[in-house]
């Protein structure tokens, strides 16, 4: 649903042979990712707790975190990433779909179908490794507003909500992947730092 989504199935060359985007475009992602907790942040290895009060407060979060995501061409936010230890995630699989915001998740069953799939992060950038997930997931949530919700997923809607759960449990892709890509991964990110420090 982006150009860079946070959840991909796209190879890392392939990626690279994307089209560059539009300086504007660009300008609103570099904004916008400058809100994301980077690897090494202590929050994005906290579990987040349960959301108890759907207020105004709690709405005008959703709406932030909902353009964040847009802005920063992902499809997948959890309340971690911005620094916000509520239990609160956000996704959109296909553009023009709203966005929708699961409070307080809870992965109520997954089929013992699994498969492997490249994913990507906000908070990781430059990280592309594969993920086995279960295929399908039903997940027990709120709304904003406090209502309840039952989401049946599959395919990438379900990748990309256990995926934002995960960020909620302090776990990453790193912590999923084979140990050769997480390796790998390590050495991107360790370059990606020194080059910020330089």
């Amino acid at each position: 649903m982006a150009d860079q989504p946070d959840t991909v199935e796209v190879a890392p060359d392939e990626e690279a042979e994307a089209p560059r985007l539009d300086p504007e475009v660009a300008a609103r992602r570099r904004a916008a990712l400058a809100h994301v907790r980077q690897f090494g942040d202590p929050v994005l290895k906290t579990r987040a707790r349960e959301v108890e009060h759907f207020d105004q407060a709690l709405r005008d979060e959703v709406a932030r975190m909902g353009g964040l995501m847009h802005d920063a061409l992902g499809i997948g936010l959890a309340a971690t990433q911005v620094g916000i230890p509520h239990r609160l995630l956000v996704y959109r699989v296909e553009h023009d779909s709203p966005i929708n915001a699961l409070v307080n998740p809870v992965l109520e069953w997954s089929s013992k179908e699994e498969e492997w799939a490249e994913e990507g992060c906000l908070s990781l950038p430059g990280v592309q490794v594969d993920v086995e997930r279960p295929v399908y997931v039903r997940v027990r949530a709120q709304d904003p507003t406090g209502a309840p919700l039952l989401i049946e997923a599959s395919g990438l809607e379900a990748r990309v909500i256990q995926h934002e759960m995960d960020h909620l449990d302090g776990v990453l892709i790193l912590d999923r992947t084979p140990r050769d890509q997480r390796k790998q991964a390590m050495r991107v990110l360790r370059a990606a730092l020194d080059g910020q420090a330089a």
